[in-house]
């Protein structure tokens, strides 16, 4: 017979009744279960009152102490920028990253050396990092100081949105939270990430238009002066920062001058903004000049560009096509809110009950938009890229202060008046779309894609390798749409929820931007920079001589890479090598040639003593 598998009670132990024992156990466990859930509710409870606790405390620390506030954001959005910017330690963005770290060279007391875009660009932003090339004792810190420069004033967006949002009659509580908002964007961070103006222009902008409306605003004679002075100060050192800053001056003293015929302002306060304007220029032409001694390259034309394509019948189309571009990037890289601010700053110029500090400062946004869409377009040659038709950089700069304007909009907007403009900006956006598409055409399909001159299209678009205006301005414009929705239908209990969303969407955009664009843009260029100068055996003593017929942007971005020496760009076949320079590279002669080849009569004392074929180059040394 089969053994049973149930044991049987010991002799010694009295069999138990197993029901009565079941239910002990029962009961037991039921009151174990009971307690644990009291136990985790408790928890959960003590976790919200914590939770609305913190809540209530930070909402009445940026009430009753926004300085306060204001400092945490601010550091917050400062480490933000550096968490990105981390893996950042070479110039990606040729030849344009390089000619503003080649100035900074001779601005931090370094030697010269060649310009890779061949003219003196504006040293105002050299200026600015020159710190950095002082401090460090090579390229890669050097590179992440600059980026540390670049956080700590491109997160000053958060303050001074702040505000100007409270200067637009929004609460503190919601000009901390649409401030925080308009600092994420990613038209402010993006360009944050590499050593170009675009850093810091977007905080200049933003200031000189605070300025400008403190100064036309009622107050004291002394308020009014300092700001007219301090708008004259950003417009001067704007121009020293780049040619857009050309633009400011020029509405700045039209402003000024403007106001003082018409005495509309106090005459010293206005005089102050003109002599500071007047100082700010000198000094910025006076920059320009220094800066030329240093260097024999030939001045930027820059001015004759622009002539020729304000001028020139047959570039009258490009140059139109080219502003409804930039406009129509410009309106959907700020989801819309960009063209609610346009919209409302045009209708404001027209309503004489509003006070006339918002209708100057609104009308001098908008003419500085279309006037800085108007000159690049027309000032930038054709290069067969794509990002010709919709450039998105160079009116970048005035994304925040869109945004804070179209975000006052937003919460202090009636339902008709809101959805009325809302509608006036998704209709601006279309016809600058349908436009730009009419005139380029199949230039929009057969020219060069460049992710890095369009990321914010690409990620609204959510395709990375191609442009399509129609996909980019629909989900610009669902954006848009669900915000004014909610808006509408939730009154103004639902706008600190609307604003944390924006907060939240933009940090998502500028991160997703990173991870696709700005660090496969750098990574892939590596061996261009660090990766040459390890591979070729470039030391800090060295001083190269690169032939003309190199891969420009490996040119370009060794003129910051040697970084004790310096750089010079020669064709040894048929210009003489400097007598400082111990080191030259050249490209390979050709297929089955030694690379001694590429300089047959060349003189004993060079020696071939490294070459890579696979990236078509060889390395000289002097004996």
């Amino acid at each position: 017979m089969p053994q049973r598998t149930t044991p049987r009670p010991s002799p010694a132990e009295p069999a138990t009744d197993r029901s009565a024992t079941d239910r002990s156990t029962t009961a037991r466990s039921t009151t174990a279960r009971s307690g644990h859930t009291h136990s985790a509710g408790a928890l959960l409870a003590t976790l919200q009152a914590a939770s609305a606790a913190v809540r209530v405390a930070v909402i009445r620390t940026a009430a009753a102490r926004p300085a306060v506030a204001l400092l945490v954001g601010y550091l917050a959005e400062l480490l933000f920028r550096l968490v990105l910017v981390r893996h950042m330690s070479y110039p990606s963005v040729h030849p344009d990253e390089d000619s503003y770290l080649a100035l900074t060279r001779v601005l931090a007391g370094r030697p010269p050396t060649e310009i890779p875009v061949g003219v003196v660009v504006p040293g105002g932003y050299p200026l600015l990092i020159s710190p950095a090339l002082r401090l460090a004792d090579d390229p890669t810190t050097a590179y992440h100081l600059i980026m540390g420069i670049n956080a700590a004033v491109n997160a000053l967006v958060l303050p001074l949105a702040y505000v100007a949002l409270r200067r637009l009659g929004v609460s503190r509580r919601l000009a901390y939270l649409f401030g925080a908002a308009t600092a994420l964007l990613p038209p402010v961070v993006f360009y944050s990430q590499f050593v170009l103006t675009d850093a810091v222009l977007p905080v200049l902008a933003l200031a000189w238009l605070l300025c400008l409306h403190g100064w036309l605003a009622d107050g004291t004679l002394r308020r009014r002066a300092w700001h007219a002075a301090g708008a004259g100060a950003s417009a001067g050192y704007a121009m020293a920062v780049h040619d857009r800053g050309g633009v400011m001056v020029a509405l700045t003293a039209a402003v000024l001058l403007g106001a003082l015929l018409l005495r509309r302002t106090p005459w010293r306060a206005t005089a102050a903004g003109l002599a500071a304007l007047g100082l700010g220029v000198l000094g910025a032409q006076g920059l320009a000049a220094w800066l030329h001694a240093q260097f024999t390259v030939e001045n930027s034309d820059v001015g004759g560009y622009l002539w020729k394509g304000l001028t020139d019948p047959e570039a009258a189309q490009r140059t139109l096509t080219r502003t409804a571009g930039q406009i129509w990037y410009f309106t959907v890289s700020t989801w819309g809110v960009g063209g609610l601010a346009v919209v409302v700053c045009v209708v404001a110029m027209a309503r004489r009950r509003l006070p006339a500090a918002h209708r100057v400062t609104g009308g001098v946004l908008v003419a500085l938009l279309f006037g800085t869409a108007l000159a690049a377009s027309a000032a930038l040659p054709p290069d067969g890229r794509i990002d010709d038709w919709v450039y998105a950089r160079y009116t970048s700069y005035l994304v925040p202060a869109a945004f804070t304007v179209g975000s006052a909009v937003l919460v202090r907007g009636g339902r008709r008046a809101l959805g009325r403009a809302a509608a006036a900006a998704a209709g601006l956006a279309l016809l600058l779309a349908e436009a730009v598409l009419q005139s380029a055409g199949s230039k929009l399909r057969t020219e060069l894609f460049i992710p890095w001159a369009m990321p914010d299209i690409s990620f609204l678009a959510a395709d990375w390798g191609r442009l399509s205006m129609l996909r980019t301005t629909a989900a610009a414009l669902v954006v848009l749409g669900s915000v004014v929705l909610v808006r509408t239908s939730g009154g103004r209990r639902v706008l600190p929820a609307v604003a944390l969303s924006l907060a939240m969407f933009a940090a998502f955009a500028t991160s997703t931007i990173t991870a696709q664009v700005a660090q496969p843009h750098a990574k892939w260029r590596a061996g261009l920079a660090t990766g040459f100068t390890r591979a070729a055996g470039i030391g800090a003593g060295d001083n190269v001589v690169f032939a003309w017929d190199i891969d420009w942007a490996l040119r370009a971005a060794q003129a910051f890479e040697v970084y004790q020496g310096r750089v010079w760009y020669r064709d040894p076949r048929w210009q003489p090598v400097p007598a400082e320079a111990n080191v030259l590279v050249t490209p390979l002669p050709g297929a089955g040639l030694a690379p001694e080849a590429y300089w047959p009569d060349h003189p004993a004392a060079w020696y071939v003593e490294r070459a890579d074929a696979g990236q078509n180059w060889a390395v000289w040394r002097r004996r």
